[in-house]
């Protein structure tokens, strides 16, 4: 028998998206507004918001699919979005902490299409933004009132901690040369699965799910994390420049070991051996290089696994959503979602 839920219409993943930036802005930049003037400033034009001098604009602001899985997994649950808005406020801003530092860690010149942070404001005032934006999130949630606000924030504090050891251990693979596949995979589980894991389960907390079903929502943001990686590493080097917002081959100009391009160095191929040859240089890659670089990744069977690694991710992310029995609409949706995220241009 049809209910009023199943006889709602689940939105599209782009009606998700915008619905979800609206609820969240609505409370973030009244957020970023209790920031001192010199951080606000930073955090502004990082968004998105303005220009360097603090003029309105309307830049690419990304998806904000954190945010997103946060409201949507509250509702999944029996919950409402507006409950929720804290903990997604407080998952966005700790995603921006981290993707200001790592464009210090990597020097990447470019995000979204524009000069990041750091290269218009110097190293030390994006780092010091990013830790403003850290602090900022776990005030949100202590300032909530809600019930559910000290687990909430201890939740995001353990992913933080898994995000940062999977950074440094991103950084520490720039100076090696002997990464292997499961300790790459271990490092991108803590730098993108973790967040998008608390990220969901911190929506079925806000949402009054059982500790079962929490559990479920975790392993479905964690797998979705990975697979939202694997997706990532190829766009870093395949990516569509006017997609990504970042120049082609971008990851391989910077000689990072992403999850295709060590799938790629430890095949024991011919092309195998020709990267690591490429990569074991210190001087920038010419633009021919780079090219021939991206074509051993692919001819190494790297671009294909990964791909298959993606879709085989996302199925196992989407069982695992299916066992926390969500509402109907809003499971819907969290699995139109969930595809787009791992179904981006490259």
């Amino acid at each position: 028998m049809a209910t009023p839920e199943t006889m709602i219409e689940a939105r599209s993943a782009g009606e998700v998206l915008a619905w979800s930036r609206t609820t969240l802005d609505a409370a973030l930049r009244p957020a970023i507004d209790t920031l001192p003037a010199s951080m606000r400033h930073i955090a502004g034009y990082h968004f998105g918001w303005w220009d360097e001098h603090g003029e309105p604009i309307a830049a690419d602001r990304g998806k904000a699919i954190r945010p997103a899985l946060v409201l949507l997994m509250a509702e999944a649950m029996g919950g409402t979005a507006t409950a929720a808005v804290p903990a997604a406020v407080a998952v966005e801003l700790v995603h921006n902490f981290s993707l200001l530092h790592d464009d210090v860690i990597d020097r990447d010149a470019t995000r979204r299409h524009r000069p990041t942070a750091w290269s218009v404001f110097g190293v030390s005032a994006a780092i010091l933004a990013g830790d403003a934006l850290l602090t900022l999130a776990f005030d949100i949630l202590a300032a909530s009132g809600d019930t559910v606000g000290p687990r909430a924030a201890r939740q995001l504090s353990a992913a933080v901690l898994e995000l940062t050891d999977g950074q440094n251990s991103d950084v520490g693979f720039e100076t090696r040369d002997d990464v292997n596949l499961a300790e790459c995979l271990r490092m991108a589980e803590g730098k993108t699965g973790a967040l998008l894991g608390c990220a969901c389960a911190l929506g079925g907390l806000y949402g009054g799910a059982r500790p079962e079903q929490i559990e479920h929502l975790a392993d479905f943001g964690r797998h979705l994390g990975l697979a939202f990686q694997f997706v990532d590493d190829l766009l870093g080097i395949w990516g569509d420049p006017r997609v990504t917002g970042k120049p082609v081959h971008s990851d391989l100009r910077n000689r990072k070991k992403s999850l295709p391009v060590v799938a790629a160095l430890t095949s024991g191929t011919p092309e195998g051996r020709e990267l690591a040859g490429l990569y074991s240089g210190d001087r920038p890659l010419t633009g021919p290089e780079l090219g021939r670089a991206a074509a051993l990744v692919d001819a190494a069977g790297a671009r294909a696994w990964s791909q298959a690694q993606a879709d085989d991710l996302l199925a196992k992310a989407l069982r695992h959503l299916d066992a926390a029995d969500p509402a109907v609409r809003p499971g819907a949706e969290l699995a139109a979602l969930a595809r787009l995220a791992t179904r981006r241009d490259h």
